[in-house]
């Protein structure tokens, strides 16, 4: 699969322009971030789930998911975070039925933007989460595939029935087949999970790569200012196909553009 979008070097140049090295103003916009984005979300989410569990599952999700345009803006605001999404005509139209994402995982910027590029959807995660005092309470009412990973061959049993379960009901299921975040730099081990589901089911895989881990590393307290980019590809084809071919097409082409967008070596790859 090629790329969607050439990537524009100007634009390249000028994100890696903007990008500094830690200092003390740097630290001082996370600070401003947080201080408005801890009780924002506190506060919102004790609003969740008052008001959730009398809505369908998809008013919900919409209800929920405002506070992801929240963050979105006000990091933009406070941090000087930007986006740009490139293939988004690649994501299957409603009328075209629920697919599966796969997307790379070295951020929490992800976690909280595809909620706002795929609706509605269920996301994959560690059972953890939904032990976080208000904010995992409400996460657990979006209908979460929530895994524990302890439990190897139990928690692919969950992905495949669940998650065709969610596919059914025409909710989009997005993945991150590393399976944690992973260090910028770094390519991690991709499971087959998401080829799976999508062969059990019989819908489309979408691969999705971004360059996230650049502005806003996994567990950094700073974020960089500049723009990530979001890349979309086209969707990749399970009729008739092994659970090996649809994982080789989709994976080939997440390396590959990870590559391009300079989120891991190129010995890592």
């Amino acid at each position: 699969m090629k790329p969607v979008v050439n990537i524009d070097e100007s634009a390249q140049k000028e994100d890696q322009a903007m990008m500094r090295k830690p200092s003390l103003f740097l630290y001082l916009r996370a600070t401003l971030f947080y201080i408005v984005f801890y009780p924002v979300t506190l506060v919102f989410a004790a609003f969740c789930l008052l008001v959730g569990w009398a809505l369908p599952f998809r008013p919900r999700f919409k209800l929920f998911t405002l506070m992801n345009y929240f963050t979105m803006l006000w990091l933009y605001l406070t941090c000087g975070v930007r986006y740009r999404v490139e293939g988004r005509e690649n994501l299957p139209s409603g009328s075209e039925g629920a697919y599966v994402v796969v997307a790379n995982h070295s951020s929490e910027w992800e976690t909280f933007f595809l909620q706002t590029l795929i609706r509605p959807q269920s996301a994959v995660l560690k059972q953890e989460l939904l032990k976080i005092p208000f904010f995992g309470w409400a996460l657990g009412m979006l209908k979460p595939i929530a895994l524990d990973r302890s439990k190897r061959r139990g928690a692919l049993k969950q992905l495949l029935t669940q998650g065709k379960e969610r596919l059914e009901e025409g909710i989009n299921v997005v993945i991150f087949p590393q399976g944690t975040r992973v260090e910028t730099g770094k390519l991690g081990k991709f499971n087959k999970g998401g080829a799976m589901l999508a062969a059990s089911a019989q819908v489309p895989v979408v691969p999705l790569a971004h360059n996230a881990g650049l502005f806003w590393p996994g567990k950094s307290y700073i974020k960089y200012p500049g723009t990530i980019t979001v890349r979309v590809g086209t969707p990749v084809p399970v009729a008739d196909r092994s659970v090996d071919e649809i994982h080789a097409d989709s994976i080939g082409w997440l390396e590959a553009q990870m590559r391009d967008l300079k989120v891991v070596d190129e010995e890592s790859v």
